[in-house]
């Protein structure tokens, strides 16, 4: 069957950014549209001088050995015109064999093109081989087709579809830090008009991260989170009666009857102890403590088992907190909410592990022992959001809020669900109804962070910067020591104005609220001061600094994807000349 000629890419709006809205982490659009922070005027200037004119079959190919010295045209190819002339019949020749598909006559006819061709027409050549890289592209060889479009980059060196053509290969060969500096160089010529291209870098992205971040988080330092995240995670939940901190003042008599209890055995019992000092917020020691329960035999072993399993996840060691997992899920003489709220929290590490049928399983497990429980509905949601299976999320999101009206969280998630479920349909009336949604949870739930936060990712999309840039002012006036709404609020000024300035003042505070790297804060202006000068090598150190205080391998991937983006600008820049913006 005959080949079409390859298609231009369309341009897009941008990348999705909805799948990353419930996480942690950041989302990876801002890591190829964010990150990547340069002068569009003047990478727009030199596509147009350089390929802008050429209407050939896109791509070359590698030169077929013995082509690159001096050599004897094919003596039907000696009878007219110049040298050029005929080089240019001969690539017409091999467009032709191209769309007729065709293509070791075409490889042919533009090797032919290649002997002819004078080598100070550049230009020309160029286009040669990158019309062969097209041809052995076809035919899945991907080696030559990298020779190829080296040789026309060689020769042009901003010529897009070659870099793109490369990218494309080196990705099918699994050289994916080689693709990514080819696919940013794209990126930044075309002034992100082109979402083939998004695309490609928003794929390398994800993969590079995922695998180093693989490796990465599994020989980490443990690392306990700051106490606004340790709320922040306990109150996703409703019905853990053992794991969540009894509020001040919310006591119920059982409670204060168990306090006179706990005043009798304190000095024998780890778990309680443990219950005391999530009350004083002293959270190192909890694990500890727990521990001491556990080896004890004590009468609260299943409770200890499943709080210091909580504590493991929290800081990051889900090798450690799986067996305590396993055990509470496997004790018959534990209560039905114990066990459906390890099965919760395990599933909820295998879905940040990214292995969704076990994360399936356990939610569907603990929705069988525990109907009514609200926490099921509301965490297997946000998995269902994960999975593109929207429908299914609004419903769970439904059951939760029938069990508990007042959840202020699975409103707001619900409301992001049916947002996505429009957006992706393309319906504008739906999504606007989505919007108002939002208006109306934060009007009902003023005091719910999530809320103005899924909010604002939804403004975002809409690329309503405004707007969402109120929404995060909002989280920081309830929740000022949270990190992650200043990493956002940071992001999406590098997105909204480039403003690299503010975007890196967010993020240092994101950093000096983790209390890791306070030390470290004085040296603020001179990263910014970096910044100014267009040297990303200091927001490089920044975003490793970021990767260190990762609460899951699923936000240090994230992290590593915006951390190579950068990286992949500052190779761009030696590589091809090519300069950041500066303020």
């Amino acid at each position: 069957m005959a080949a079409s000629k390859p298609v231009e890419p369309q341009s897009g709006s941008g990348l999705p950014r909805w799948q990353l809205a419930l996480l942690v982490g950041t989302p990876i659009v801002l890591g190829v549209g964010a990150v990547y922070l340069w002068n569009r005027s003047r990478g727009k200037e030199k596509q147009g001088k350089k390929n802008g004119e050429r209407k050939t079959p896109e791509g070359s190919a590698s030169p077929v050995q013995g082509q690159h010295g001096p050599s004897l045209p094919p003596a039907h190819l000696i009878e007219l015109g110049s040298p050029l002339d005929r080089a240019q019949s001969a690539k017409n020749k091999g467009n032709k064999y191209f769309k007729a598909g065709k293509y070791d006559q075409a490889i042919q006819c533009y090797t032919d093109a290649i002997s002819l061709c004078p080598k100070e027409q550049k230009g020309d050549l160029s286009t040669f081989y990158q019309n062969r890289a097209a041809a052995y592209e076809q035919q899945l060889k991907w080696t030559e087709v990298i020779q190829d479009c080296s040789q026309a980059v060689e020769l042009n060196p901003c010529y897009i579809k070659a870099l793109f053509r490369r990218a494309k290969a080196l990705e099918k060969l699994g050289n994916k830090k080689e693709c990514l500096e080819d696919v940013t160089a794209v990126c930044i010529l075309e002034v992100f008009q082109n979402q083939q291209s998004m695309l490609l870098a928003d794929k390398v992205l994800k993969q590079l991260g995922k695998e180093k971040a693989k490796e990465k988080y599994k020989n980490r330092e443990p690392l306990m989170p700051s106490p606004q995240f340790i709320k922040s995670y306990f109150s996703s939940f409703t019905d853990d009666i053992i794991s969540q901190p009894l509020q001040k003042g919310e006591k119920k008599d059982e409670d204060k009857d168990k306090e006179g209890e706990a005043s009798e055995v304190t000095g024998s019992s780890g778990y309680l102890k443990a219950k005391q000092y999530m009350e004083e917020e002293n959270y190192d020691k909890i694990i500890s403590e727990c521990t001491k329960e556990i080896e004890s035999g004590g009468r609260y072993t299943a409770e200890a088992l499943l709080l210091r399993a909580t504590f493991y996840l929290l800081i990051g060691n889900a090798t450690a907190a799986q067996p305590d997992l396993d055990r509470v899920i496997n004790m018959d003489d534990a209560s039905v909410k114990l066990r459906a709220n390890a099965l919760i929290k395990r599933g909820s590490m295998y879905m940040q592990q990214q292995q969704p049928q076990l994360s399936t399983q356990d939610f569907n497990m603990a929705a069988e022992i525990d109907l009514r429980n609200a926490d099921v509905y509301h965490h297997r949601g946000q998995l269902k959001i994960l999975l593109d299976q929207v429908e299914e999320a609004v419903g769970d999101f439904d059951e939760c809020i029938k069990l508990r009206p007042d959840s202020a969280l699975a409103q707001a998630q619900k409301c992001f669900a049916l947002y996505r479920q429009a957006y992706t349909g393309n319906n504008p009336s739906q999504v606007q109804k989505a919007m108002d949604g939002f208006e109306d949870v934060i009007r009902r739930f003023p005091k719910c962070a999530e809320g103005y936060a899924l909010y604002a990712q939804a403004l975002t999309d809409q690329q309503q910067f405004g707007n969402a840039d109120e929404m995060y002012d909002k989280c920081i006036e309830l929740e000022p020591d949270n990190a992650t709404t200043y990493v956002h609020k940071g992001l999406l000024q590098l997105q909204w104005k480039q403003d690299l300035e503010m975007g890196l003042e967010l993020i240092s505070k994101a950093i000096e609220i983790d209390n890791k790297f306070s030390d470290k804060t004085k040296k603020k202006k001179n990263i910014i001061h970096f910044f100014h000068r267009g040297n990303l090598d200091k927001a490089i150190d920044m975003f490793n600094k970021a990767i260190n205080l990762a609460k899951s391998e699923m936000e240090m991937a994230h992290l590593y994807s915006l951390c190579d983006a950068a990286y992949a600008q500052t190779e761009v820049a030696k590589k091809y000349g090519l300069k950041p913006p500066t303020l």
